[in-house]
């Protein structure tokens, strides 16, 4: 499975923007698809997750009620919607793929089978 991110870039604090992740190589729908970031100097951290069937979602605390997760099985993509941004959401987004499709409450990058290069998001104040 390849994954490609796109739709980083460099805002404005208080600013939205809208990453997606286009999956290719494999079916779409084995996988729950996760999103996570990481600052500069600082390890890799969650940010979402949604299951294959994108019935249910998963957000890190401190993420919950500006990011939005959702995904499009039509279209082999899932999106990362951020809204209100602040200068510490600046990082490189990545997302990722794990053949544990239905399961949610998986966090930890390590359970993760397939990745993207990731998205640089900066955010100025």
């Amino acid at each position: 499975v390849q994954l490609v991110e796109s739709g980083g870039g460099l805002v404005q604090a208080g600013a939205s923007l809208k990453l997606s992740c286009a999956a290719s190589g494999g079916t779409f729908t084995n996988y729950a698809m996760g999103w996570f970031r990481q600052a500069p100097g600082k390890e890799r951290e969650f940010v979402a997750r949604v299951v294959s069937d994108g019935s249910s979602t998963y957000y890190s605390d401190s993420m919950k009620g500006r990011f939005t997760i959702s995904r499009d099985n039509a279209k082999n993509t899932v999106y990362l919607q951020m809204n209100s941004l602040k200068p510490e959401d600046t990082a490189v987004y990545f997302c990722a793929a794990d053949a544990y499709a239905l399961r949610l409450f998986r966090f930890n990058s390590d359970e993760y089978d397939y990745w993207g290069q990731g998205t640089r998001v900066t955010v100025s104040s």
